[in-house]
């Protein structure tokens, strides 16, 4: 899959190019715009046990898949926030992305929805999506991404509102910020993720979570 990254960092757009009957699986509504020779079909795939998995996910039940059925052509994709989006290319290998970062893949890509008690007790839902095989995997985060390569062994923390993605090879525990209860949301941070390698680990520059209450201070309240 033939593709580039437009107006990166903030405000990024995926284009897809696709040669006559290549297609590409992208979440529902990440659609920018597309080229007539671009057919678009919207179906739960993987039937409903899959689609209420991703749902519980994060994600849409529904996704959209984009085939060239009448010649090559074009398909710009982007996310509903703000930020970048990165590529991966997985050789046969499995990456465990959180709910809201899938934006599209090949075709050849298996898509499941794991449960995830960890996420659940840091706040950040209770399902985690793990996508595996060979091909493109196109990642959205809210800001900018951060990567980082973990050798084995090696511990890395991350606030788990800033985690995006991270390989299957790694192994991670959810654990409070600070020693007590009380010093750990009176820090600001809750619950951060205790990684250790070997795997590739990728956050975002700004977390959701954080963001809400900070604009939230600039509605007006009714009286």
């Amino acid at each position: 899959m033939r593709h580039e990254l437009l107006y990166q960092p903030s405000f990024a757009v995926a284009r897809v190019l696709l040669d006559p009957g290549d297609g590409i699986r992208a979440e529902s509504g990440a659609m920018v715009s597309m080229s007539p020779t671009i057919t678009m079909d919207s179906k739960m795939q993987g039937g409903i046990g899959k689609a209420i998995g991703r749902l519980l996910g994060g994600e849409s039940m529904f996704q959209t898949t984009f085939t060239a059925t009448h010649g090559a052509g074009e398909v710009l994709l982007a996310p509903p926030s703000i930020g970048d989006i990165m590529s991966l290319t997985l050789n046969n290998e499995g990456m465990m992305v959180t709910s809201g970062c899938y934006l599209a893949g090949d075709l050849s890509l298996n898509i499941e929805t794991k449960a995830s008690v960890k996420g659940f007790f840091a706040g950040e839902g209770l399902f985690i999506m793990r996508v595996s095989g060979s091909g493109v995997l196109l990642l959205s985060a809210f800001g900018a991404i951060h990567a980082l390569r973990l050798e084995a062994g090696q511990p890395y923390i991350v606030d788990t509102g800033h985690i995006v993605a991270f390989s299957e090879t790694m192994q991670y525990e959810v654990r409070r910020a600070a020693k007590s209860l009380f010093g750990s949301f009176t820090s600001g941070e809750g619950f951060v993720a205790h990684f250790t390698g070997p795997g590739l680990l990728y956050t975002q520059t700004r977390s959701p979570q954080g963001f809400g209450p900070w604009i939230g201070q600039f509605v007006p309240r009714g009286s």
